[in-house]
């Protein structure tokens, strides 16, 4: 299943097998690899990713929710993951809304500065962080079409849907925009 606008493409099924530029896995402030989407790209990219992820670490001490950075894919169909930490919804009194525009705004900056065309999110936060799948969805959309209208450098945007629920959500935003 799969729907396309312009430059939007909606998927469901496995980041890891997305033939793009760059992955962005949903990480956790540790780097250091974790459930969901984090650990099947670990599993599936190998040991240079989180090689990777720890010379971050080691100078910058992981990454903070809502930030970005970038690593090999090792070996995956990418040339790079970026991982981003997307906020634990608690309400929205955390300023989680937020912090889940900038993950997306900075996993596309970071992709743009490294001379990529395209890129595949997962649904970032709406696992075992809750953040509502359909304000996650809208958010999503709303980011990536901004960011899109602003830089033309990216060619194509995969939203790679794990499950029913997520794919229909921003499958009907990206047929509506």
């Amino acid at each position: 299943m799969s729907h396309n606008t312009n430059k939007i493409t909606v998927v469901k099924g496995d980041i890891t097998k997305i033939a793009v530029d760059v992955i962005v896995n949903a990480a956790n402030t540790s780097l250091l690899g974790g459930g969901g989407v984090d650990g099947a790209i670990h599993r599936a990219g190998g040991p240079e990713i989180l090689e990777g992820c720890r010379n971050i670490v080691a100078k910058q001490g992981g990454c903070k929710v809502g930030e970005a950075v970038i690593t090999t894919a090792g070996k995956l169909a990418a040339k790079y993951v970026i991982h981003t930490v997307g906020p634990v919804w608690n309400g929205g009194k955390n300023h989680e809304i937020e912090k889940l525009e900038s993950c997306y705004f900075n996993a596309l900056r970071l992709a743009v500065e490294n001379g990529c065309h395209s890129i595949a999110f997962p649904n970032i936060s709406t696992g075992i962080y809750r953040f509502p799948k359909e304000l996650a969805a809208q958010i999503s959309i709303r980011v990536i079409t901004q960011f899109l209208v602003a830089d033309t450098t990216l060619t194509q945007v995969k939203i790679v849907c794990f499950d029913d629920e997520n794919f229909r959500l921003v499958d009907q935003l990206v047929m509506q925009a």
